[in-house]
């Protein structure tokens, strides 16, 4: 695994978790872009380890 890949899953990751604890706290209206954020970063990944 690359540098890149290793940084894009952590942040992927990184992303939902902080999603889903905005998603407890304030809601949905809050979590909403940190995980269109994370899906965005995982697809990125997997596009990535395709090639």
């Amino acid at each position: 695994m690359k540098l890149t890949d290793a940084v894009l899953l952590s942040l992927a990751a990184a992303f939902l978790i902080i999603g889903i604890h905005q998603l407890i706290v304030r809601g949905i209206g809050y979590a909403y872009g940190l995980f269109m954020l994370s899906s965005a970063l995982f697809l990125w990944y997997s596009y990535r380890k395709r090639k």
